[in-house]
């Protein structure tokens, strides 16, 4: 089962991939990347289609813990405002 959110999380992130992150103030450790793909914003729908802003939006599918047990999580990195967000977790 999935459950979908938009909480903003801290994401430490080493050689482009991210390695841990903190949501509702518990430290994950990112156990193993499952999935990575980048997407574009649908740039025709936006109030300011001239701008530089790139639109792109990397999202992260990964296996992590707070402690010992391993849930699937998804995280998403948002170029254009430099913010990660956990956008979903599997039971």
């Amino acid at each position: 089962m999935t459950r979908v959110f938009g909480d903003p999380v801290d994401v430490w992130v080493t050689d482009g991939r991210p390695v841990r992150f903190v949501w509702r103030e518990r430290l994950y450790t990112v156990r193993r990347v499952l999935e990575h793909w980048v997407t574009t914003r649908d740039w025709w729908r936006e109030q300011q289609p001239e701008s530089d802003v790139t639109g792109e939006r990397e999202f992260w599918r990964v296996e992590a813990t707070p402690d010992l047990e391993i849930g699937v999580y998804e995280l998403r990195y948002d170029a254009a405002t430099d913010a990660w967000t956990l956008s979903r977790v599997w039971d």
